[in-house]
């Protein structure tokens, strides 16, 4: 009798562990087909957009929250006023100040399907922006058992569409159970019940309705919140709360012609007008000056004595300088006695005046000549800066020993600074230029272009016109100059190009309220600040232009 009810039980169980035909295709259930619907990591929301704004509203906690945005520009729109219909009439959106708008919604417990009307009132404009938000019925968990069934789903312990399946197999178990325990005639009948049962309720569990899997592929909504993550279909998904958070801003692509724009390397030098070098004519020992050498940085005038050289004096010098004083001296004493007796013998007319006089003068140079040498035994010669600035380079040390025409300090202009680029090839006259330093553009002027090669390049040298602070004298920089060629393409700024894994330049499109695309392109130079997109991107696209790497970010 054991052996009969054993087998009764292993027959209710059959439909577990053989595929049925209901398992592997049921109805309206087509596992060929290719494409799948994706599941958003988002709650329930609705999406609206007009010619000038873009709207978002989703639904949590029974309240709607709506997020208003420029459709162009991706900008927060904080000074409108939005006025929603809703199943239970007219509501005012209370406006956050940061261009989202809250009001209560209690009929978002209840799933179904709701068409909304909202009109933006910005001044004197005014959109009317329809859309449409789904309550499912885990999203609204009208029930205990599709609450349980969601918070499964959401902790991963079963997929949405095994739980009937886990729920059948609990029943099986829980009918055997009850067949085993029962001690009466009446268990074989228990166990007859439980074979007739369990496999209505196994197809139950594989077989349901309604599931097309044909159906085009869709974004579904979900409860286990929003969550910024990369799609099936390569998109990337940002909900608006945390496109705030990552600032992002795009622009429509315009294409439009423009002259074409070589990049040169370059460096920043000083103007040739504005700056110099201190120098000594002679070797000597470097002495400060009154209050000490300057320092590096110090603002200078021209004529400043910024240090002395002291030329040292060699043994063979010294006999020379004594043995020529001692010759002047005694040509001085020679012309002092002939002056002297000249001057006794004027009044009687012994001597002319024109003889007394000359002999005045010769003594007179006699005299200049000894205080010369005996000056320049014992004054240094003073270092003056050639020209206004600052001491950009130089550090002299009291003592130190400089040779003939070494370079002591280094005088530039701050102010007045020029840019040296190198072309490898000829180029006609250049009219608008620009650098740029880290993310500074610096406007440059023309200045002129070398005839002569420079190790097979030729110097061109530019004016840095406007604001200069930053910029320091040697300076690697990139120059964008314009020829007269002219092509034609997008113009959107650096910062919207990323680079793939592979090395190519790519952007992300803004394809709806809260989906991204990134697309390859290829990119000329345009300036300092932007770029040329000559393929890959069609007009009337919106770009990301603030953001673009923290797109690319996300995983």
């Amino acid at each position: 009798m054991r052996f009969r009810y054993l087998f009764l039980l292993i027959t209710a169980f059959v439909p577990f562990l053989l595929p049925s035909p209901q398992v592997l295709a049921h109805e309206g259930h087509d596992h060929d087909a290719t494409e799948k619907s994706i599941t958003l990591p988002a709650l329930p929301r609705g999406e609206a957009a007009s010619d000038s704004l873009e709207l978002v509203a989703v639904a949590r906690s029974g309240e709607i929250t709506i997020y208003l945005d420029r459709l162009a520009t991706n900008e927060p729109v904080s000074d409108g006023m939005v006025l929603v219909e809703t199943p239970q009439g007219s509501v005012e959106a209370k406006p956050a100040g940061d261009g989202t708008y809250r009001f209560a919604a209690p009929w978002t417990a209840s799933p179904g399907r709701y068409d909304l009307i909202a009109t933006v009132t910005q001044g004197s404009n005014a959109d009317v922006l329809a859309f449409t938000i789904e309550i499912s019925q885990a999203a609204s968990h009208a029930s205990p058992a599709g609450f349980w069934k969601s918070a499964l789903v959401a902790k991963g312990r079963i997929s949405s569409g095994g739980s009937g399946t886990l729920l059948a197999i609990l029943a099986a178990f829980v009918l055997g159970g009850l067949a085993g325990v029962l001690l009466t005639r009446r268990r074989a009948a228990a166990v007859l019940v439980a074979a007739i049962v369990l496999p209505f309720l196994a197809s139950g569990a594989f077989a349901h309705d309604g599931e097309d899997h044909d159906a085009p592929q869709t974004l579904q909504s979900s409860s286990a919140g929003d969550v910024a993550q990369i799609l099936a279909d390569g998109s990337i998904f940002v909900p608006k709360g945390t496109q705030r958070i990552l600032a992002i801003r795009t622009l429509v692509s315009e294409p439009s012609v423009y002259r074409r724009t070589v990049e040169l390397p370059g460096r920043i030098i000083p103007d040739p007008d504005a700056s110099g070098f201190v120098q000594t004519a002679v070797g000597g020992r470097i002495s400060p000056p009154e209050g000490g050498f300057p320092r590096l940085g110090t603002r200078v005038k021209k004529g400043d004595v910024l240090a002395y050289v002291t030329p040292p004096l060699q043994a063979i010098d010294v006999s020379d300088m004594r043995q020529r004083q001692g010759e002047l001296d005694q040509q001085i004493s020679i012309v002092a006695r002939r002056l002297a007796r000249y001057e006794t013998l004027a009044p009687s007319g012994a001597v002319t005046r024109s003889q007394l006089e000359d002999t005045q003068l010769e003594l007179q140079g006699l005299t200049d000549r000894r205080a010369a040498l005996d000056k320049a035994k014992r004054e240094p010669e003073a270092l003056a800066a050639p020209v206004d600035g600052i001491v950009a380079d130089g550090t002299p040390v009291a003592g130190q020993i400089a040779q003939t025409n070494q370079v002591i300090f280094n005088i530039i202009n701050p102010a007045r600074l020029w840019v040296e680029a190198l072309s490898y090839e000829s180029l006609p006259l250049l009219q608008n230029a620009a650098a740029r330093v880290g993310e500074q553009e610096l406007k440059l002027a023309f200045r002129g272009a070398g005839f002569a090669d420079r190790n097979q390049s030729i110097p061109i040298r530019f004016l840095i016109e406007g604001d200069v602070s930053g910029v320091r004298v040697g300076q690697f920089i990139t120059v964008f100059a314009e020829t007269p060629d002219e092509q034609r393409g997008i113009a959107i700024p650096r910062a919207s190009i990323v680079r793939t894994a592979a090395g190519q330049d790519s952007v992300y499109e803004h394809v709806s309220a809260e989906r991204f695309e990134q697309h390859l392109v290829q990119i000329e130079p345009l300036d300092g600040q932007r770029v040329l997109i000559s393929q890959g991107v069609s007009p009337g696209k919106r770009i990301v232009v603030q953001g673009a790497e923290l797109l690319d970010h996300i995983r």
